[in-house]
């Protein structure tokens, strides 16, 4: 694992932090760390959700590592043709097989990559503090690797497009206003959260755990009834699992008998 990229396992819980002076920027060697933890996350079984965050309270991710694309460390043209590792920049943008869910802790400023790699995550609780920002058009590029593809489908349109066109910083508060973070919470109280919702996920049917990204991505631009076609005969294999396993069934019965379900992941 990279010195910049630290991964720590807290039951079924794996926690990642950034932690690259002075900014938290991403370059090749971070990305790659960053995608082997994702797979870690998604290989091991005994492992139900992830939580990213930064080193320090003032800055969760400012994304690209810009000078090291200045040095040539990393290419403009056709920038995903370089080894950013499994799942694309930063890790988890382009990791599509990962079904288990990330939780996003920001605990400082979010910039151009950092905010495309905050929207990769399922969910976000953000620091009191905390801006977004996508600064990318006054340095003559754009914001290529999620916050294109995901901003405009998370926000209003115009919304989206201040943050694109305009580099417009967003705050936390406003930003959970429009749905862009699931919780605003003290800083010191960031950690707290975001464990309290990664050991409940934990405690959960991993089978169903799985299944809800499993099936979103499997209906995603379909119609309400093409969705139920897609669930019904696309080849879904967790969701196909969960359907015959015994934790649904004990989930059941554990209600039934008034008494905690006993989820094995089978």
């Amino acid at each position: 694992m990279s010195e910049h990229v630290h991964v720590s396992r807290r039951g079924g819980v794996l926690e990642i932090v950034i932690d690259k002076p002075k900014a938290n920027a991403i370059d090749i060697k971070v990305s790659q760390a960053l995608g082997e933890a994702f797979v870690t996350l998604r290989d091991d079984p005994d492992l139900a959700v992830g939580i990213i965050t930064g080193a320090g309270d003032r800055i969760f991710c400012a994304g690209w590592d810009l000078k090291a694309v200045e040095a040539g460390e990393m290419s403009l043209d056709n920038w995903w043709e370089d080894d950013y590792g499994p799942g694309g920049f930063a890790g988890l943008t382009e990791l599509w097989d990962l079904k288990k869910p990330v939780i996003a802790a920001l605990n400082g400023i979010t910039l151009g990559g950092g905010v495309e790699l905050a929207l990769a995550c399922d969910l976000i609780i953000a620091a009191e503090h905390v801006e977004f920002a996508c600064p990318e058009m006054p340095l003559g590029i754009v914001p290529d690797a999620g916050a294109i593809q995901r901003l405009p489908r998370r926000l209003p349109y115009n919304k989206a497009m201040e943050m694109l066109l305009l580099g417009e910083r967003m705050g936390a508060a406003e930003a959970a206003s429009y749905g862009l973070v699931n919780a605003v919470v003290p800083a010191d109280q960031l950690m707290a959260k975001a464990r309290a919702w990664a050991d409940k996920l934990a405690g959960v049917a991993p089978l169903a755990l799985q299944s809800v990204k499993e099936l979103l991505r499997a209906i995603e631009g379909d119609t309400i009834q093409q969705a139920f076609q897609t669930m019904r005969t696309a080849e879904l294999p967790i969701y196909r699992a969960l359907l015959r396993s015994d934790d649904a069934s004990e989930g059941i019965s554990a209600f039934v008998e008034k008494r905690k379900a006993d989820f094995k992941g089978k």
